[in-house]
């Protein structure tokens, strides 16, 4: 049963090619909002807090800054109102899942940047 759902999904389901990016990395993702008649994009930035699943049902959490309050934001990898995404940095951390960020404030919020 899992063979095929693997073969439906290779098949049927439409690939986009993302730059790779992890946990600690900061993202700029670029998605299309309608509203009534209109499109439109709108982008959100932030830290990668997790990658979860694999293939078709994999997802990203995005969290950011806004003000003094935390957004989050999960996006599923094969969301086809995706159009692109832009890794601004590459960030060091020991963990996948960094959820421990979400109580760090002030300079103990910073991640160390991978140059190269």
């Amino acid at each position: 049963m899992e063979s095929l759902i693997k073969f439906v999904e290779d098949e049927f389901v439409p690939k986009k090619d993302f730059p790779a990016f992890s946990s600690g990395d900061t993202i700029t993702v670029y998605y299309e909002i309608k509203e009534g008649e209109k499109t439109r994009t709108q982008f959100f930035k932030g830290v990668v807090i997790q990658r979860r699943g694999s293939g078709a049902t994999e997802t990203f959490t995005i969290r950011k800054m806004s003000g003094t309050v935390g957004v989050e934001r999960i996006f599923p990898i094969n969301m086809p109102a995706l159009q692109r995404i832009e890794v601004n940095k590459k960030g060091k951390v020991r963990r996948s899942r960094i959820f421990y960020f979400r109580n760090l404030t002030g300079k103990k919020a910073r991640i160390k940047e991978i140059r190269g």
